[in-house]
């Protein structure tokens, strides 16, 4: 979709659309007021007849308005004027998108951000829309022969309104920043959405070097099983032994910053298809189970994020890309497996495998000598019972990085919350028969993994999200959401 800047007067400005938002009780602001006076009134007596009350979302498309140039005007209800801040806002911007869909505007200049009784930061309101709207206009079609779903003129171009010119640097990398991060939650999007017939690891390993073929600063490494087997691997290998897809681990370095700068590293769990191993799963939903890769997902967005960008960082991007099938050489429980780490690993539980993966993974790391460690994984059903979908669950024990992961999660609107990682949960993995078992029992599920996760990591600043409510939506709205993308993104530009 194509962002503008548009100045003038508002009334004057020639657009197939203008959004324009009203609060409860049909109150009008900002420009609302403003294209109200230019019509003589005739706005503010059509919104008299009652169809449009201002509830937040609530749409109202009005045509033929006199004294002004835009060909429609959609009428935004943004709740009470009190209240309107970041939430309203976004929440306007999903029923306006929505009803632009159902349009042939197929354009529009919107002017919901100028609204509020102090006002919105522009760069995040106009970050916003970009993000909110490509998120919107999101649609899955690479396995879909026909569409009936389809918007009858698709939403091509939104336009910002400014009342000053002076705002429009600002604007302008608003929306760079968030066409750079819509990019990174499409491509997540797509590959999270993706069967588990056509995304397999070998596909991912594909996808991740036609992006190094893209892009100047990026370079992909795919080590194979044979690769893994002599670092000694043995935690990955036993999920992979399973499935007839071989393993692959997916490094993608991109080279932003100067040459010695320490790395931040993103680590994302790439189960391409679940069954549980012989710890199988039930079959009601199991379909569902080719979103277990969508930490690897979230790093592919973020890796295009930066390159798209061009931010002054070193990132590294690795994904342990596997499939977890009940073959006759899967992985039983009760064996033991030794990780890269030399650690020795019970294996209770054939369905948590993205740990064993994971291990291997962050040992790997080592190597890269990281200014931080993190990784996003869809570990585990306890955290979507804990968080729900609105919040990623985040584990460290560095109270600073937390912080900083925190704000960045606030700034993009996409949000986590930290969770426990205290010692008194690492024994609910202790084993008779090796270092550690693979689970921890059915207290505190998404913790002991973390724990698991964390006997990995001594050797650098590192934090574990679990992404498993909120990178998958199940039920009527089922499909990948791009998250964390834009938490991470915005973690870099931080950085940067």
């Amino acid at each position: 979709m194509e962002f503008r800047i548009k100045t003038g007067e508002i009334a004057q400005l020639k657009t197939p659309c203008i959004l324009i938002g009203i609060f409860e009780g049909r109150k009008l602001a900002g420009p609302s007021a403003t294209l109200d006076l230019a019509t003589g009134g005739r706005l503010s007596e059509l919104l008299k007849k009652g169809d449009m009350d201002g509830r937040v979302g609530g749409t109202l498309m009005l045509y033929d308005l006199p004294g002004l140039a835009s060909e429609r005007v959609l009428v935004v209800g943004c709740g009470k004027h009190k209240d309107f801040g970041r939430d309203n806002y976004r929440k306007a911007l999903v029923g306006a998108v929505a009803a632009l869909q159902q349009t042939h505007a197929g354009a529009a200049l919107c002017t919901l951000h100028a609204l509020g009784p102090d006002g919105l930061d522009l760069y995040a309101a106009v970050r916003d829309l970009v993000t909110t709207a490509e998120d919107k206009t999101y649609r899955y079609t690479l396995t879909k022969k026909d569409d009936k779903q389809a918007p009858r003129t698709p939403l091509k171009r939104l336009d910002v309104w400014l009342s000053e010119t002076a705002d429009a640097q600002s604007a302008e990398q608003a929306i760079r920043h968030g066409s750079a991060i819509a990019a990174g939650m499409a491509l997540s999007k797509e590959l999270g959405n993706l069967p588990g017939n056509i995304c397999t690891p070998t596909y991912l390993a594909e996808k991740a070097v036609e992006l190094g073929e893209r892009y100047e600063h990026l370079e992909t490494e795919i080590l194979e099983e044979a690769d893994m087997e002599e670092l000694k691997m043995g935690a990955l290998l036993s999920v992979s032994r399973g499935s007839r897809q071989p393993a692959k681990l997916i490094v993608m370095h991109y080279r932003g910053g100067e040459p010695d700068a320490k790395p931040v590293v993103l680590v994302g769990k790439g189960l391409t298809f679940d069954t549980g191993g012989i710890s199988i799963k039930p079959a009601a939903d199991m379909d569902e189970m080719k979103y277990d890769m969508c930490g690897g997902a979230g790093v592919f967005g973020t890796v295009l994020a930066a390159c798209e960008l061009g931010l002054p960082i070193n990132l590294v991007g690795v994904v342990p890309s596997s499939e977890n099938m009940p073959d006759g050489d899967a992985n039983k429980p009760g064996d033991i497996v030794t990780s890269m780490s030399g650690q020795t690993i019970e294996v209770l539980n054939t369905d948590a495998e993205g740990r064993l993966i994971l291990c291997d993974a962050l040992t790997y790391s080592e190597r890269f000598d990281p200014e931080l460690v993190i990784d996003l994984a869809t570990l585990t059903g306890a955290c979507v019972i804990a968080l729900g979908k609105h919040a990623s669950g985040l584990f460290t024990t560095d109270d600073h990085l937390a912080e900083e992961i925190v704000a960045a999660g606030q700034a993009a609107a996409d949000r986590a919350w930290r969770m426990p990682l205290w010692d008194d949960y690492q024994q609910q993995l202790d084993t008779n028969f090796a270092d550690m078992a693979n689970v921890g029992g059915r207290e505190a599920g998404a913790v002991t993994a973390a724990c698991f996760l964390a006997r990995y990591t001594k050797a650098y600043r590192w934090a574990h999200l679990d992404i498993a409510g909120t990178a998958w939506l199940s039920g009527k709205e089922k499909g990948a959401t791009g998250r964390p993308v834009a938490l991470l993104t915005q973690l870099l530009l931080k950085r940067s």
